[in-house]
């Protein structure tokens, strides 16, 4: 199994433009699960809710629509994360993540651990953890700042996950690219980060993307990473079943050997 991601500077306030070279990128691109960034289309530094709402979409919509259809032509599953419109109608908002599979199908993940100003625009998760089954392969979604919490990927994993897929828009300098390795030797899973690059100015305000888009396997070892500036497609052939084995000895299981008798959490 072949799986990627796509690292690049997404502009702030232009999804189309945003799409159109995402859709560029996709089409020429060899994997069956490829990774996007975290709000890959709408921009990240907002700073007004009205921004939100009018950058949101619902699913079905322009983006998931067009996403679906390269996902079918292609064969491939491709996960993204977006603002997503509460279809309800309203004014909320969801910083939220969606996979499609080959065969169209489209599910979704709402971010739970909302970071910093996030809290002022976005409602939190309200989903869960969901695993998704696609092609015998269980994948779980978590979006950038979920990572700081590893009941996240652990739940995650209890239900069986073997590929965890994380877009992002990390701003604070290599953290997520050492504990997402952490957690994938926590859990004997893989780990795609798709975290994007570049900056962005808004007013006063101004954030600086660390790049570093990485696939680990699930003794922690790094398999590809992208640069800090560079803006491309990366992959590496994986075996997901090797996610399977959570032994670390013989004698010793990562979930047979848990102690839930005396945590406390």
């Amino acid at each position: 199994m072949k799986v990627g991601f796509y690292q690049f500077s997404p502009v702030f306030g232009e999804p189309k433009k945003n799409l159109e070279k995402i859709v560029e990128q996709l089409l020429k691109c060899d994997a069956d699960l490829v990774v996007l960034p975290e709000l890959a289309f709408s921009g990240y530094l907002f700073i007004e809710k009205k921004e939100v709402l009018t950058l949101s979409e619902t699913i079905p919509g322009p983006i998931s629509d067009t996403l679906r259809e390269i996902a079918i032509k292609k064969g491939m599953t491709i996960v993204t994360g977006f603002a997503e419109l509460n279809s309800a109608g309203g004014d909320k908002a969801y910083n939220s993540a969606f996979l499609v599979t080959p065969e169209g199908d489209i599910k979704i993940y709402r971010k739970n651990h909302l970071f910093h100003e996030e809290k002022l625009f976005f409602e939190p998760g309200d989903l869960g953890f969901p695993v998704f089954t696609v092609k015998g392969v269980k994948i779980g979604l978590l979006i950038c700042f979920d990572h700081f919490f590893p009941e996240a990927a652990r739940t995650l994993a209890l239900q069986g996950a073997q590929i965890i897929c994380h877009p992002s828009n990390l701003v604070i300098p290599f953290k997520a690219q050492l504990t997402t390795r952490t957690r994938s030797i926590e859990n004997k899973v893989f780990w795609i980060l798709a975290n994007r690059t570049g900056s962005e100015v808004r007013g006063d305000k101004k954030f600086t993307y660390s790049g570093l888009s990485q696939i680990s396997d699930p003794d922690g070892r790094i398999m590809v990473q992208a640069g800090e500036l560079e803006e491309g497609f990366f992959a590496v052939d994986i075996n997901p079943e090797l996610a399977k084995n959570k032994s670390i000895t013989p004698l010793c299981s990562l979930f047979q050997d848990r102690r839930t008798d005396i945590y406390q959490i």
